[in-house]
């Protein structure tokens, strides 16, 4: 408690010095919406203030348009599972030859994350989202028309450049102009829409043909194109160009016509010109002491998130059930049917239990999902239970996917969204992005050899990362629920002082 009223104090200190040397006379400083009270009164004034701002539909409707480009990442995600006995049958392709289809999706999400942080930071969030959809519009007409694995791998390989750009794009878009509030629930959205999307294309995908399930994949990134003429940009970013004029605008727009936004306007420009005191950062100046923290969180967590098999599990889903004896077309219908309503309840909750409650019950849940399909996949090559292996096989595919829906899938986003200042936000969020897909590419690519190999070997260690990260998430991530993205920096920024 105290250390948080001592880094409020020290924002407030920091935000009225550079006033003062603005505005040198009362009169002046009393305009900008800021009085020569102490920093306790200023702090409470602002956080009665913060707390009764609303939720406005635009708010929501801006925030629905942005993750139905996480639903189009879902939709890419799901389809390998449905589509791998068509593709395989039709055109003759090898396990190697469908697991470098399967996973060049996240070779391609590693290129656009390696351009991610510069391409939003020059384009801004909503022209970064409509040239992303350029990739996927035009990797999934390639998919459907494809001939040969390779057109097929060159289709995949343009959605998932898409997908990159837009794993980073949406969290950083929606942590900027939702309410502190609500911004955990409204990030998270950004992974409940994810798995609308695989959920979609496990059910269908059961009973349409591949070229046609790439068809509509196609059709919600056309009218996505047209739904983002219509929201507004991030205030945070305009801010940060220097557009004031449109940073007040959008801001308004946002939190509605009849509320006074010159305190939030005010704070965001002072938080922006602090950053900007020690200009942009490169990534080389991105290994500096004063970072390390919100660095070692945002990469430990990406990192733990892909190597604890959960990719793996979403793409090869089908695979899963069929090694284990459980029918492949029950299994992905069931996982479809649960998943959206688990995601949704964490939607709810994530502003309710917090951040790191929400991990460690995920992480806990998705080690046990991975212990029993060790179990399961042992007995099946010793011949030990034969009738109960495929039950083991269903419970653990399903309880692994649904685990890591409701926390471990969207929550690291929520977090990289939140810790990084807007001077390091480019290099910083560029770098994390960018791990989350290289560890993604890594698993995916070895997942149908290492199951073939030894598949229980590979759930075992699956396991034991999953109880390695809640360890990790209790020493190291901080509680960010219920403070503004300014509060949660100078955090950081106290926590290296």
């Amino acid at each position: 408690m105290e250390r948080q009223k001592s880094m409020e104090k020290g924002l407030l200190r920091k935000s009225l010095s550079i006033r003062e040397r603005k505005f040198p006379n009362e009169e002046a400083f009393l305009e900008t919406g800021l009085s020569r009270k102490s920093p306790r009164e200023i702090t409470k004034k602002a956080q009665n203030d913060d707390g009764e701002c609303r939720v406005t539909a635009t708010v929501f409707f801006s925030t629905f348009v942005a993750v139905s480009g996480s639903f189009c990442t879902g939709c890419g995600a799901g389809f390998s599972s449905g589509a791998q006995s068509g593709i395989t049958k039709d055109l003759s392709l090898s396990v190697a030859e469908y697991s470098m289809f399967g996973s060049i999706l996240t070779l391609g999400g590693l290129i656009g994350a390696i351009f991610s942080g510069k391409i939003a930071d020059v384009l801004g969030r909503k022209r970064t989202m409509l040239f992303c959809e350029a990739f996927c519009v035009t990797g999934w007409l390639a998919v459907a028309l494809a001939q040969d694995a390779l057109w097929l791998d060159c289709g995949r390989l343009l959605l998932g450049i898409g997908v990159g750009l837009f794993s980073y794009v949406i969290p950083v878009y929606i942590a900027e102009i939702a309410p502190k509030h609500v911004r955990g629930s409204f990030v998270f959205a950004n992974q409940l829409m994810q798995n609308c999307g695989i959920a979609l294309f496990f059910i269908i995908g059961n009973f349409l043909p591949w070229r046609l399930l790439a068809i509509v994949g196609f059709v919600p990134c056309v009218l996505h194109v047209f739904c983002l003429f219509f929201i507004p940009e991030s205030p945070r970013w305009l801010a940060k160009k220097g557009r004031d004029k449109e940073c007040r605008s959008a801001l308004q727009r946002l939190r509605g016509s009849d509320v006074d936004i010159s305190r939030e306007a005010n704070t965001i420009r002072d938080t922006i010109e602090m950053s900007e005191v020690d200009g942009e950062s490169r990534m080389s100046e991105l290994f500096q002491r004063r970072y390390a923290y919100p660095l070692l969180i945002g990469v430990g967590l990406m990192f733990l998130q892909q190597i604890s098999g959960s990719s793996g599990v979403t793409y090869y889903a089908s695979s899963l059930f069929n090694k284990g004896g459980f029918p492949s077309a029950i299994g992905t219908s069931v996982i479809a049917t649960i998943m959206v309503p688990k995601a949704m309840l964490g939607t709810i909750i994530v502003d309710k239990l917090g951040r790191r409650t929400l991990l460690m019950a995920s992480c806990a849940a998705m080690g046990l999902s991975a212990l029993l399909l060790s179990v399961s996949y042992g007995f099946e090559s010793f011949g030990i239970l034969p009738d109960l292996t495929p039950i083991f096989t269903c419970i653990g595919v399903l309880g692994h996917i649904v685990a890591f829906a409701m926390g471990m899938g969207g929550l690291p986003w929520i977090i990289m969204a939140e810790i990084f200042p807007m001077n390091v936000k480019v290099s910083a969020g560029t770098l994390v992005t960018v791990t989350n897909w290289l560890f993604g590419w890594i698993i995916t690519y070895t997942f149908n050899f290492m199951l073939e190999w030894n598949a229980s070997g590979m759930f075992f260690i699956f396991s034991m990362v999953s109880a390695f990260s809640i360890v990790f998430i209790y020493f190291l991530v901080p509680e960010t629920k219920g403070r503004s993205l300014e509060e949660i920096q100078a955090l950081f920024s106290n926590s290296v002082q």
